[in-house]
């Protein structure tokens, strides 16, 4: 068990515009918080990658919109492995509102990152370490990618 977990958010008044709508970047950041702390408790983030000299780098980033968030809204973010290969991995995510019941509700927004793993000092493309490698599988395996999230 990898013990992936959802990412809760509660929407902050930084976060949106003067009408009190979350800005549309923030939905990008978002999934890569889900996934940067999924990595961490996995115990392959960025902290152990910068311990190699490497780090992670967003290659290329897809994003739909479905509906806004707004102030105070409470969401949910979850994220799943759809790729892992040499030097990148592709992570597809889905951020919800979050329903009073605490379940996640209306689709937001949903997207794909792909990531690179460069050489901190070159910023070169690096191979995925072996224990990234064989998490981000752990976790692809256990979630699957046929189910929409």
């Amino acid at each position: 068990m990898t013990a992936v977990r959802e990412l809760r958010w509660r929407v902050e008044h930084v976060d949106t515009d003067a009408g009190g709508v979350v800005h549309f970047t923030r939905y990008a950041s978002l999934l890569e918080s889900a996934l940067l702390e999924n990595l961490d408790r996995l115990g392959v983030g960025v902290r152990e990658l910068g311990a190699e000299g490497l780090e992670l780098t967003v290659r290329d980033l897809r994003m739909r919109y479905a509906a806004s968030a707004r102030f105070l809204d409470r969401v949910r973010v979850a994220v799943r492995v759809q790729r892992v290969a040499g030097a990148t991995c592709e992570v597809s995510g889905a951020v919800h509102r979050e329903s009073d019941d605490g379940t996640p509700g209306e689709l937001l927004a949903s997207g794909t990152l792909v990531l690179c793993v460069v050489e901190r000092a070159t910023g070169r493309a690096a191979p995925l370490p072996s224990s990234l490698r064989r998490a981000m599988g752990d976790w692809k395996r256990e979630t699957g990618t046929e189910e929409e999230l």
